[in-house]
């Protein structure tokens, strides 16, 4: 589990809508005050084929346009492309570093303990951005939950916020699968926070500090119920 200290900069936990306008004025203000470098991963789409990669490309690149910044891809497609220095380079002065949706297992299997993951690490450390959407911001935690499959055993993340689970999505959750929560089986809460995030709504921060910015809300799950956090929302939770 990586520790936050105070040189490193915001991690974003977005619920969804990575690249795309509505969510241009967050990635925006990430990007505020460091380097015009805007460092796309779109490896959690692999699974998905070739074509949703290149659409996740295109998108990346033009939030960067609309942003004026540079787009910078790293087409991370395995275990062996994370582990190729020429990549790992492709990070280096990055003033934010987004991994955007697709399969979180898949993520957090492919980056854990390689080249990239340690360039990345590196930069969130020396103060750029970090924003995971959706399966990013899952991979991000300790707690990968089998969403598809909510009474499947869970998986670990990247560990970067060693005591966070993310549900993603979350405010959609209710109309794709109505007792989910009732089936979903939720880790220790002494070990782990669960919290789902609403579309279009993220909670940035850290190591400690947070907000809640976008749309919508983030809730905290647990035994006892759901605590909600409308946006605009300020709060402490340690979650590294």
């Amino acid at each position: 589990m990586a520790e936050t200290n105070a040189a490193a900069g915001p991690v974003a936990l977005v619920g969804s809508g990575e690249y795309l306008p509505p969510m241009a004025a967050l990635e925006g203000g990430l990007l505020e005050g460091r380097p015009p470098r805007y460092v796309q991963l779109a490896t959690a789409a692999v699974p998905d084929g070739p074509e949703v990669v290149a659409r996740w490309h295109d998108l990346g690149r033009a939030q960067a346009e609309r942003l004026g910044v540079e787009a910078v891809v790293v087409p991370v497609a395995s275990r062996a492309d994370a582990q190729e220095p020429a990549m790992a380079a492709l990070i280096e002065g990055a003033g934010l570093v987004y991994l955007s949706g697709g399969d979180p297992h898949f993520l957090a299997d492919t980056l854990r303990d390689t080249l990239v993951w340690r360039a990345i690490e590196a930069a969130w450390r020396g103060g750029a951005a970090l924003a995971g959407c959706s399966a990013g911001a899952m991979a991000l935690g300790a707690w990968i939950p089998s969403i598809r499959h909510p009474q499947r055993a869970a998986t670990a993340g990247l560990g970067l916020l060693g005591r966070l689970g993310v549900i993603p999505h979350f405010d959609a959750f209710g109309r794709w699968v109505p007792d989910f929560l009732t089936r979903m089986i939720l880790p220790d809460e002494s070990l782990v926070t669960v919290l789902g995030i609403d579309e279009e709504t993220a909670l940035v921060g850290g190591p400690t500090a947070w907000r809640v910015e976008g749309r919508a809300s983030v809730w905290r799950l647990g035994a006892a119920g759901r605590e909600q956090w409308p946006t605009g929302t300020a709060l402490e939770l340690a979650l590294a």
